[in-house]
């Protein structure tokens, strides 16, 4: 099928469904199409001779070969059928009734079977087995959709519902098509929008008994985790398809979960001991299709009630519980790779992370029936394996796509990437996603950009040689499938002729991951010699047409091109023989595509044809003529074609087959080039950006240096970032960081930017700082921004109490804690009560390193209470109408919020803010929150008791007094 664009082609409107009540019966049919739409219909141009079966075709296509259509041919048994429109959309069939009329069925399961037509009734039978997909049927050259089927593709694809006889009793039931060529363009369309599609094809050209039906059935599932088509997929990002068992037993982990991305054959399993871990999972790898075992009630490919764990988005299908278990699952690997045993793929331990690779393949083998999917065998990983980020982490702090419009431009991976393929952008947003905790592993990343770093000549011969390098992960995952085309295998052997070139740059390296590139798979080699001698360097699209095999390659096709050879020289031949034997100068051989070769002469000269000429056409300004001897020649020129065709198919999918046999060893170079695309990345972004190597140190401190945002300073129009410094957990500096100043000076910026500088280090990057010292984290966590869950029934408040939680229950004296404005979302008072208890159980229990942003200047006095907390504030120049931020962070905290000038700066108007100076100068003179007690006192107690809870029982300790934010409970004069 051909490539899918990136974006869909111009596209009719939409027809609007407009709902009919028929004996009682409501149904949802399209409107006609309007004049505009019906004018951009157009003939494909093409002509094609008349083939048996035409008619019998037509017949179950609802006899479209007897209608006209503006602008199709004059006689439409030419084009082959009438025509159904452009790529942008197709529109019915136009005649002397609208056929839209006496439509009456909405569903396949409301008309008795035995009364269709055959066609329908083999439709039905098909939808029965297939029912929570889209059925594509195949009749001639549309894909056909029918009842609820066509009415769900008329308005995602917005094609005009037509209608389609289906059998006596019946009458007309809704149809909506999409030519076969275009298929796969539709298709990513129809996925895109999360619709499962079987694809129910011709496998022959006409009927094999005489009156019977043409045999059709389905040869491919498609869901949105089964693509493998290159132009249904995202280049840059791994299409997850996921399977999911769970145990109710608490004692032992409860849910397997096994993912795979058949186009680039990795296949990953693991266990989890909640669902809670499960959601996180799930959403950390935007899985695309989600496979689980519903229960034995659940029939495959229909989608059952969304549970709790499963995150909104991704396309659900539910199955059966057998292939699931720990037997099925068991007999299904071993026979598929061809193992003794499961032990070694670590899965002997772990029987539902078992269970769900079963459950997996098993969907696998349905959806591509008599094909085996080409899969690595699968390893096991723990989420403890790596710094866990939880989905709100990430989203906070914009890892891979913005918070706001959820782009990728504006996130870390857009700011960092400077890969050049798209294995090695793949590759580094799964270092993104799960950053490393081992000090040597991420001390080897750091040693190769070092090594890349000090060589700028090696960094731009490696980039030039990386960068027309084809996608070999994907480009071997078709062709273990089946799919690639020739082109596939020609870009294909381009990459791997670069092999051995990046092999000679890199013949010096020293550290591990480049000098794994230093030596290549002899059969690789030999693999890449193979394809260069036996496909043409530019092949044809189509594989049926010819052109595809090298002359030399096989004796048989050589002897059968001679041949033909010797006949088109006979035919160039003749064209000046017969000028010569009829005297006519202007005569001309010509082809044409239907009628085949033919000798034209002009009106003028046809009376001094030969007696043996014979009128095949006659047209306006010429006359067409074959003679025998020109019949003969070429029946047997199309003869030897079609054999040498057909012989190239075939030598071409051998070749095929033989590159899928080393789709795994392809597969291995591909994982080391993408690496080290990633490094050389890595290497240019901290040449260009003025990046450093952070220093790996034991313990729990982090010494940054003038360290800067890697999104922000590249966003910056006009100015230059201003760098500020970070020292936490270490000997004599604080554990927790009290952030005050007003909004809008950066304190959210300097959040993020500590938590991305982490994050950088421990993936092996440099970090744009003049110095950093940073001891490894177990988990990041983030509570940044105000969101509501509104779906859920929660606010803005309930959510990051939520979120807070979350953070208290799981954080550890390794992590790491941004917290941005905890309790803003409620009343005063009680949000400056949680904030200060939160901010004493992070610093004292947990003693995480923390970086607290608030507006509640009173929480400085945490400062006087314990050691390792510490005031900072975000600097202001305060002039006399208004506010210069200099996003400078300095010891000591801030007395003030400037919330008003703030609001003045927004565009309040000054009514408004000279009222609030107004109002906000009474609250301070009467209004004051104090600690009284002796110091060791202050803490919960001072907060409030059980005998005087009031908020107004918190008292100031010490010299001066903080003025509280005002309230709606503060009295007014």
């Amino acid at each position: 099928m051909p490539a899918i664009p990136d974006s869909p082609p111009d596209q009719l409107p939409l027809i609007p469904v407009e709902a009919i009540e028929e004996d009682g019966q409501r149904t949802l049919f399209a409107a006609a199409p309007p004049a505009a739409a019906a004018g951009r219909r157009r003939s494909s141009g093409r002509d094609t001779p008349a083939v048996p079966g035409r008619r019998r075709q037509a017949r179950e296509r609802g006899e479209r070969l007897n209608c006209q259509v503006p602008g199709s041919h004059d006689d439409p048994a030419d084009s082959g059928q009438a025509d159904r429109g452009d790529a942008g959309g197709l529109q019915g069939t136009a005649g002397p009734e609208d056929p839209l009329d006496n439509l009456r069925w909405t569903h396949h399961s409301q008309v008795n079977p035995l009364a269709l037509a055959p066609v329908m009734r083999h439709y039905v039978e098909l939808k029965r087995q297939h029912p929570g997909r889209l059925l594509l049927y195949r009749l001639g050259d549309f894909f056909e959709c029918f009842f609820e089927d066509a009415i769900t593709a008329s308005r995602e694809l917005e094609l005009a519902l037509t209608g389609k006889e289906a059998g006596r009793g019946i009458g007309r039931v809704p149809m909506a098509g999409i030519p076969h060529h275009a298929a796969e363009r539709y298709c990513g369309l129809l996925v895109a929008r999360g619709h499962g599609i079987a694809l129910c094809d011709q496998l022959e050209a006409s009927p094999s008994q005489q009156g019977g039906l043409i045999r059709r059935e389905v040869t491919r599932v498609i869901t949105p985790g089964t693509v493998i088509e290159e132009a249904m997929l995202t280049a840059r990002r791994n299409n997850w398809l996921a399977a999911v068992v769970g145990d109710d037993d608490a004692r032992t982990p409860c849910w397997g979960l096994a993912i795979a991305d058949i186009s680039t054959g990795e296949f990953q399993a693991t266990q989890l001991p909640d669902s809670a871990e499960l959601q996180q999972e799930l959403l950390r790898l935007g899985v695309a299709e989600l496979v689980w075992a519903a229960g034995a009630e659940a029939g495959g490919g229909s989608e059952a009630r969304r549970p709790g764990w499963c995150p909104a988005g991704i396309a659900l299908t539910a199955s059966g519980c057998t292939p699931f278990t720990a037997a099925a699952a068991l007999a299904r690997l071993l026979d598929r790779f061809q193992l003794a045993s499961v032990d070694g793929l670590g899965l002997g331990s772990l029987p539902l992370a078992l269970g769900a690779c079963g459950g997996l393949l098993s969907y696998l083998d349905s959806t591509r029936p008599g094909t085996t999917v080409p899969l690595a065998m699968p390893t096991t990983y723990q989420r403890s394996q790596y710094l866990v980020l939880d989905h709100q982490t990430a989203r906070n702090l914009e890892l891979t796509q913005t918070q706001r419009d959820g782009l990728l431009q504006g996130s870390l991976l857009w700011a960092i990437d400077r890969t050049v393929t798209a294995m090695g952008g793949r590759s580094l947003r799964r270092w993104l996603q799960q950053p490393l905790l081992e000090r040597e592993a991420i001390e080897q990343r750091q040693d190769s950009i070092a090594e890349l770093l000090g060589n700028s000549e090696l960094r731009l011969c490696l980039r030039r040689l990386l960068r027309p390098m084809g996608d070999l992960e994907r480009l071997a995952g078709r062709a273990g499938a089946g799919t690639a085309s020739a082109r596939d295998l020609v870009a294909l052997a381009d990459g791997l002729e670069r092999l051995p070139r990046l092999a000679g740059h890199l013949a010096d390296s020293i550290s591990p991951h480049l000098a794994a590139l230093r030596c290549v798979e002899p059969d690789l080699l030999s693999l890449t010699r193979r394809l260069r001698e036996t496909l043409t360097p530019t092949p044809p699209l189509s594989l049926s047409e010819g052109g595809l095999i090298l002359d030399g390659v096989d004796e048989t096709l050589d002897d059968l091109r001679d041949r033909i050879d010797g006949d088109e020289v006979w035919l160039r031949d003749l064209e000046q023989r017969e000028r010569q034997a009829t005297g006519i100068s202007n005569l001309k051989l010509c082809l044409h595509r239907s009628f085949g070769y033919f000798l034209s002469v002009s009106k003028a000269k046809a009376g001094q044809v030969p007696d043996h000429y014979i009128r095949r056409q006659t047209l306006a300004n010429e006359e067409r003529f074959v003679t025998p001897e020109l019949k003969e020649r070429e029946g047997r020129i199309l003869s030897l074609r079609r054999r040498t065709a057909q012989l190239e198919y075939e030598l071409f999918c051998r070749l095929r087959e033989e590159v899928g046999l080393a789709a795994e060893a392809i597969r291995r170079a591909a994982v080391r080039v993408a690496r080290l695309d990633v490094l050389v990345g890595l290497a240019e972004l901290a040449a260009t950006q003025h990046y450093c190597r952070p220093t790996l140190l034991e313990g729990r401190a982090m010494e940054i240096v003038a360290g800067r945002h890697p999104v922000v300073e590249q966003t910056l129009v006009g100015g230059q970032f201003s760098a500020n410094d970070l020292h936490l957990g270490e000997a004599g500096r604080p554990d927790l960081m009290v952030l005050t100043g007003p909004n809008a000076s950066g304190k959210s910026c300097y959040l993020r930017q500590t938590g991305l500088l982490q994050l950088l280090s421990q993936i092996g990057s440099y970090v744009p700082a003049e110095r950093a010292q940073l001891s490894l984290c177990d988990r990041i966590f983030t509570r940044v921004g105000a969101v509501d869950d509104l779906a859920a029934g929660q606010s803005t408040f309930m959510v990051e109490m939520t979120e807070t939680a979350n953070i208290l229950h799981h954080a550890s004296s390794n992590s790491l804690v941004l917290l941005d404005e905890i309790g803003r979302g409620t009343a005063t008072f009680d949000g400056l009560s949680i904030a200060w208890a939160v901010a004493e159980d992070l610093a004292e229990r947990i003693r995480a390193r923390t970086v607290f942003a608030t507006h509640y200047h009173e929480l400085n006095e945490l400062a006087t209470q314990l050691s390792n907390v510490a005031n900072f504030q975000v600097t202001v120049l305060e002039q006399e109408d208004r506010l210069v931020f200099m996003h400078r962070v300095r010891a000591g905290g801030a007395d003030r919020s400037y919330g008003i000038e703030a609001a003045r700066l927004a565009g309040l108007p000054s009514d408004v803010v000279l009222r609030a100076r107004q109002v906000l100068g009474r609250i301070e003179a009467n209004s004051r929150i104090a600690v009284d007690g002796e110091p060791e006192a202050v803490g919960p107690e001072a907060v409030g008791s059980p005998a005087d809870p009031s908020p107004r029982s918190l008292r100031q300790r010490g010299k001066g007094k903080k003025a509280a934010k005002p309230t709606a409970a503060d009295r007014v004069a």
